[in-house]
């Protein structure tokens, strides 16, 4: 396991009250994020949802926002964008696009867990235009090429 690394988080005042991003369990890879609003979305509806924080993440990483899972699959609530990308220069209120994919309204509840929060490290890189690109088995096959 890889050292963590410190994230500085900014309480908005909507945010007053509830808790800052945490992992569940030992083992989970993102951090539960609640939402700081009360919503209801439509079947088909998208918003983006208030957190009530903001944060510095450090230069050389971003933060992942994905769907929970228990909600994707009882609701058909996920994130739109997902995995979306926190930037290390944005300083502004987390907000976690939701998307009702299901059948039913769904509440959307202020304190609630609705997404998680995965730090990771960013590569940078270069592009070097070239004249042609090596030959691969699969080539230029493309969507479905590679059998169902």
């Amino acid at each position: 396991m890889t050292s963590p690394i410190a994230i500085a988080i900014k309480r908005l005042p909507h945010g007053a009250g509830l808790p800052h991003p945490a992992y569940a369990t030992d083992g989970a890879a993102g951090m539960d994020v609640v939402a700081a609003e009360d919503m209801t979305l439509a079947p088909g509806q998208r918003a983006a949802i208030a957190t009530g924080f903001a944060v510095a993440i450090p230069a050389g990483y971003e933060i992942q926002v994905r769907p929970r899972s228990g909600l994707a699959l009882k609701f058909g609530i996920t994130c739109l964008n997902s995995p979306g990308t926190i930037d290390s220069d944005y300083r502004g209120e987390i907000k976690v696009i939701l998307a009702n994919l299901g059948q039913e309204p769904f509440a959307v509840v202020r304190g609630e867990r609705i997404a998680q929060l995965v730090p990771a490290p960013v590569q940078r890189a270069t592009l070097d235009e070239v004249e042609s690109l090596d030959d691969t088995a699969r080539g230029h096959g493309g969507f479905g090429s590679t059998g169902r």
